[in-house]
């Protein structure tokens, strides 16, 4: 349900920049979301397709672009992808983790029509 909140934002940010170019219709959104982010691409389209009626975003088309995780050791400065199963660094067996990548969520650009 989060996703709602998070698509209504997107919404109010996208109609406050395309108002502030003078444009007529918001044609598409960029949408980057990392693989670990807590939203799911369909439900934010969902909620898009219903909040976004009768306004100039309305029919915008919705792209995804996702970015893969990539973990960084804090023991050895290794950095690498995790795999589903295990986590730690591959290089020395670390668990001290910081998240490099993964986790992003916002909006990188609009195309509007003036």
């Amino acid at each position: 349900m989060h996703e709602l909140a998070i698509t209504q934002s997107i919404l109010e940010i996208a109609i406050r920049h395309a108002e502030g170019q003078q444009a007529r219709r918001i044609t598409d959104l960029f949408i980057v979301m990392g693989q670990w982010s807590s939203a799911v691409d369909d439900s934010v389209q969902f909620y898009w397709d219903l909040i976004s009626e009768k306004t100039i975003a309305q029919g915008a088309r919705l792209h995804f672009k996702r970015i893969p995780v990539e973990l960084k050791c804090m023991d050895c400065g290794h950095s690498y992808p995790p795999t589903s199963r295990e986590l730690s660094c591959p290089k020395c067996a670390g668990t001290h983790l910081k998240v490099k990548s993964g986790e992003e969520f916002y909006l990188e650009a609009i195309e509007v029509e003036s």
